[in-house]
């Protein structure tokens, strides 16, 4: 959510008007995030004032676009706490300086970065409740950043990392490869995921969650892998990357509860945890040592994902019942 591209308040102002949103009271851009431009907007329509949030995209294209924000609405139609885009003449794809754009509702509440139990409960029910939501969705996208990303990726970051690192990128990626060609991954069940719902991604108000956000790396996969970078991020220690398991059984347990896991999903989870860590490595590496300007960009530490698969690697968890 760093800002990349400048949006005038002329601009702003006219696409408020254009999606019948009322008048531009505030205009403010949000830091953090690395992959799009994002404004929170304040517009008052009627005596009240209201929030969104305005994001330009600045990687993906208006060929792409249209899967998630028709996914958003498709939740939201369904009663999944995400946030809601909004349209003008039948589109909800907009274009604000020159970039494919959306505005969305601003979920309430705030992140909860040190999340007990109880909080890991809420996404787990809440993820399984999104999958089983997403189930007749119809448009097909696969996840942009899934297995042939990394094989396309990791020769890239390789001459930015030494011969440890080196070797367990290449090891990885060659034990993930192998997993996904083998019949026990063909069966295990998929469709819609988020693929990035971390802490940051979830809001609470007064410890209830009110949404799911920012699902620009949405596409169609296992929702296995979808859970396993859950775990991988709700419920680990961020100084080690070592699991957590009260919190893992939490949010299991909650998930399971709405939509039980299969044989296939159950047996594979440890190597879906470690593919989640890789995947997050890698893209962490490629936005740290290749970066893009941006203003108040801040790439996030690739390290961390580093210790996650270290850890996932030398002590995978229990395999739930």
């Amino acid at each position: 959510m760093a800002v990349f591209t400048e949006v005038s308040q002329a601009e702003a102002d006219e696409l408020v008007r254009r999606l019948g949103l009322g008048e531009l009271r505030e205009l403010r851009g949000i830091q953090g995030g690395i992959e799009n431009t994002n404004y929170f907007l304040t517009t008052e329509q009627d005596g009240t004032r209201r929030d969104y949030v305005l994001t330009l995209f600045e990687r993906l294209t208006a060929a792409q676009l249209p899967f998630y924000l028709e996914l958003m609405k498709h939740l939201a139609l369904r009663g999944i706490p995400v946030p809601d885009p909004h349209g003008a003449d039948g589109r909800l794809l907009q274009e604000v300086a020159g970039k494919p754009a959306a505005v969305v509702d601003r979920l309430r509440g705030a992140s909860v970065l040190d999340p007990g139990p109880a909080h890991c409960a809420a996404v787990g029910a809440t993820l399984a409740r999104m999958h089983l939501a997403g189930r007749d969705y119809p448009r097909q996208q696969p996840n942009l950043r899934g297995l042939a990303w990394w094989n396309e990726t990791v020769p890239v970051v390789l001459p930015h990392v030494d011969a440890e690192q080196a070797a367990l990128l290449r090891s990885e990626l060659a034990f993930q490869n192998h997993v996904a060609a083998g019949s026990l991954y063909a069966a295990l069940p998929r469709g819609p995921v988020h693929a990035d719902l971390f802490r940051d991604n979830v809001m609470f108000e007064e410890g209830r969650l009110t949404g799911f956000f920012d699902f620009y790396f949405a596409g169609v996969d296992t929702w296995l892998f979808d859970v396993a970078v859950c775990l991988n991020d709700w419920c680990v220690d961020l100084a080690t990357g070592a699991h957590e398991p009260a919190r893992a059984a939490a949010f299991i347990d909650a998930y399971a509860a709405v939509r039980p896991l299969a044989a296939a999903e159950r047996r594979l989870l440890p190597a879906m945890l470690r593919a989640g860590a890789l995947r997050f490595w890698i893209s962490r590496l490629w936005d740290f040592h290749l970066p893009r300007e941006a203003t108040m960009l801040k790439p996030h530490d690739p390290t961390h994902f580093e210790r996650v698969l270290r850890q996932r690697v030398a002590q995978p968890p229990l395999t739930p019942a």
